[in-house]
C-alpha cells in the first residue's frame, strides 16, 4: 500500500489549490436535469442502443433535417425555435439547436468494467463539478481508457452540462458506481490492477511511477485532493511536475495529462 501523502509542499500539481474562491455551481431547475443538449452529446446518445427510443427529441428545423439524414430510422424530431428549446433547459445552456430526453445510462458492475485487467481506468474521489467530470470522460475516451469509476453519492448527474462537456464520451466510455472507493480499490487489486493516486506532494513524478501494468489513475476533488483512506489504498502516489512553479491545472486537465502519460508508459 502507498505511503501517507503530505499536503501542499509545492512540488507539483495539487488539486487542493484549485477549488478555493469559487462560487458554488448554480444548479439547474429540477425539471431540466434530465435533458441532454448539444450536437455531440445528443447524437452519441441517439446512436447508443442502450438508450432505447428517445423520450423527447426537440430540434430547430435545420438540426431536424441533419438528424433525419444521420438517423433515417429515427422518428422525426419535434421542431421548435431555438428560443423555445432554450426555455426547456437551464439558463445559459448552449444547446446548438437540439435537446433530448433519453433513458439514463446504466453503470456496470465494477468487476464487469475491470475484467480482464488491461489498460487504464480512471477513478474519481468526490469530483463533483459537472464540467470537470464531463471533460474527464472526454479525455478518457480520447486516450482509450477502459472506463471511469465514480462514487455513488458524490458524482453529478450524467446529463446536462456534464454530458455537454463530455461531447458524446458518456455513451462510448463505460462507468461504474461504487459506494466505497477504498473497498473498490481492494477489489481492483484482487483483479490485477495497480492504483496510482495523483497528489501534488508525492515524492515520485508521474512518468517515473507509471509502468505498463493495468493502472487505475485515482484523482481527488479540487477542494480536498485525495482523501487519506483512498490514498492509503493506492499502490503508489505520484505528482505531475510543474516546472513553471504555478499550480494552474484543474482536475480535468490533470486527468488528461495523466492519461497521456499512462498511454506513453504502455508503449
Amino acid at each position: 500500500m502507498a505511503r501517507h501523502h503530505r499536503r501542499n509542499e509545492g512540488k507539483g500539481w495539487s488539486p487542493t489549490a484549485q477549488g478555493r474562491g469559487r462560487p458554488p455551481a448554480r444548479r439547474a431547475p429540477p425539471a431540466a436535469t434530465d435533458w441532454l443538449w448539444g450536437w455531440h452529446a445528443v447524437t452519441a446518445a441517439l446512436a447508443n442502443p442502450a438508450r432505447g427510443e428517445p423520450r423527447r427529441l426537440v430540434a430547430t428545423a435545420e438540426r431536424a433535417r441533419e438528424l433525419a439524414a444521420r438517423f433515417p430510422a429515427l422518428r422525426p424530431a419535434e421542431t421548435l425555435e431555438a428560443a423555445e428549446i432554450a426555455r426547456l433547459l437551464p439558463a445559459g445552456a448552449a444547446h446548438q439547436g437540439l435537446a433530448l430526453k433519453a433513458a439514463p445510462l446504466e453503470p456496470l458492475a465494477l468487476a464487469a468494467l475491470a475484467t480482464p485487467a488491461t489498460g487504464v481506468l480512471v477513478m474519481l474521489d468526490q469530483v463533483t463539478d459537472p464540467q470537470n467530470v464531463g471533460a474527464i470522460f472526454r479525455s478518457a475516451a480520447a486516450f482509450g481508457a477502459r472506463g471511469v469509476v465514480v462514487q455513488d453519492r458524490h458524482a453529478p448527474a450524467f446529463t446536462g452540462a456534464l454530458a455537454k462537456a463530455a461531447a458524446g464520451a458518456l455513451d462510448v466510455t463505460p462507468h461504474a458506481r461504487v459506494v466505497n472507493l477504498a473497498r473498490a480499490l481492494d477489489e481492483l487489486a484482487d483483479l490485477g490492477w495497480r492504483a496510482v493516486g495523483l497528489a501534488g506532494d508525492a515524492e515520485g513524478e508521474l512518468a517515473a511511477v507509471l509502468d505498463a501494468r493495468p493502472t487505475v489513475l485515482v484523482l481527488g476533488s479540487e477542494g480536498e485532493g485525495l482523501r487519506r483512506l483512498v490514498g492509503e489504498h493506492c499502490d503508489a502516489l505520484a505528482r505531475i511536475p510543474m516546472p513553471g512553479g504555478f499550480e494552474s491545472l484543474n482536475v480535468s486537465a490533470a486527468a488528461a495529462v495523466a492519461l497521456y502519460a499512462a498511454s506513453k508508459a504502455r508503449g
